[in-house]
């Protein structure tokens, strides 16, 4: 079992950057495929990014490719996704996830979940 807690989130202008973490407990973290979710309020959750548990395969959403950067230290049972040149659109609920193998692009894909980390990006 993994228990995920996510941090970093906050209020920024657009264009400008934020860093979220997602730390893991439980000792076997690296054996898990991590993914960012968001959702914005009145719709459903949807996938940001991937990454498998050797950091060997990444992949991304259109709208985020090339702005966001997912990654891992599996010394420090972390998770991270860079968020470069936010835009408002970008304003969520971000959540942390993970599972074990198999499909990435929906929620039921994952396992474990975090409760969540506000970005809210103004214009």
């Amino acid at each position: 079992q993994v228990q995920l807690v996510e941090s970093g989130g906050g209020l920024v202008q657009a264009g400008g950057s934020l860093r979220l973490s997602c730390a893991a407990s439980g000792r076997t973290f690296s054996s898990y495929d991590m993914g960012w979710f968001r959702q914005a309020p009145g719709k459903e959750r949807e996938f940001v990014a991937h990454v498998t548990w050797s950091e060997g395969t990444k992949y991304y959403a259109a709208s985020v490719k090339g702005r966001f950067t997912i990654s891992r230290d599996n010394a420090k049972n972390t998770v991270y996704l860079q968020m470069n040149s936010l835009k408002p659109d970008d304003t969520a609920v971000y959540y942390c996830a993970a599972k074990r193998g198999g499909l990435y692009l929906r929620p039921e894909d994952y396992a474990y979940w975090g409760q969540g980390t506000q970005v809210t990006v103004s214009s």
